[in-house]
């Protein structure tokens, strides 16, 4: 347990939380939970932070054995994932309809909000791609970091509609478009070079071991590493 939690990383804390809040759109998806409203759809912002948080979470532990079942490897998974965040990165900057939405002839706290509309198909990519880089135990604080943000953005809705103009919820989602696209080409990117190049990284963790060679007839000591 205690070395569990002794992988935790301050960094890596903050940067999966910022990649899933921008995978996870809050402030795209203001207008989405505005008009459920209008149409008479009760929404629970701790009801649906909740249901997001177990999904996710169910997702992230139980992914490794489901890649297992399937035999894919996470280089393999992050690289696919990579593509498909890169694809909705697009749709974020380019303003562009590449996923259509699902009608499910469902609504609720669970049903579309909870899933798929924030512990959907993108977050579940984003997770399994972030456990080749990332610990587990920092992926969960994110999660649960994210949720707290999500909460606060549910909850202040209608405040957010008022203080803050649509051309100022446009540039905070092209800002989260950025920050989207680069982290698909460092996934992609990044375990494209470990599947090319597997031996890099042993290369790279290998120790180096020296040891001193005396010659019997000259004296002279010379150093070799291996």
């Amino acid at each position: 347990m205690l070395e569990f939690l002794g992988t935790t990383d301050f960094w890596q804390i903050i940067s999966a939380f910022i990649f899933l809040i921008a995978i996870i759109d809050p402030f795209g998806n203001i207008p989405i939970t505005i008009s459920m409203e209008e149409n008479g759809t009760t929404i629970h912002p701790v009801r649906v932070c909740i249901y997001s948080f177990i999904i996710l979470c169910a997702f992230l532990l139980m992914g490794d054995i489901v890649m297992k079942i399937f035999g894919i490897k996470p280089e393999y998974f992050a690289i696919a994932g990579g593509f498909v965040i890169f694809l909705m990165a697009l749709e974020m900057l380019l303003d562009i309809v590449i996923f259509k939405p699902s009608d499910l002839g469902a609504s609720g706290d669970l049903v579309p909000l909870a899933f798929p509309m924030y512990a959907g198909p993108g977050a579940f990519t984003a997770m399994l791609s972030l456990t080749t880089d990332y610990a587990v135990i920092n992926l969960l604080i994110a999660i649960g970091l994210c949720m707290v943000f999500l909460f606060a953005v549910l909850a202040g809705t209608h405040w957010i509609i008022r203080y803050l103009k649509p051309v100022s919820l446009y540039i905070i989602r092209k800002f989260f478009g950025v920050v989207v696209l680069a982290i698909a080409v460092q996934l992609m990117f990044g375990n494209l070079i470990k599947v090319l190049h597997p031996s890099e990284d042993v290369k790279a963790t290998a120790p180096v071991i020296a040891t001193t060679h005396v010659d019997a007839v000259s004296g002279n000591v010379e150093g070799i590493s291996f």
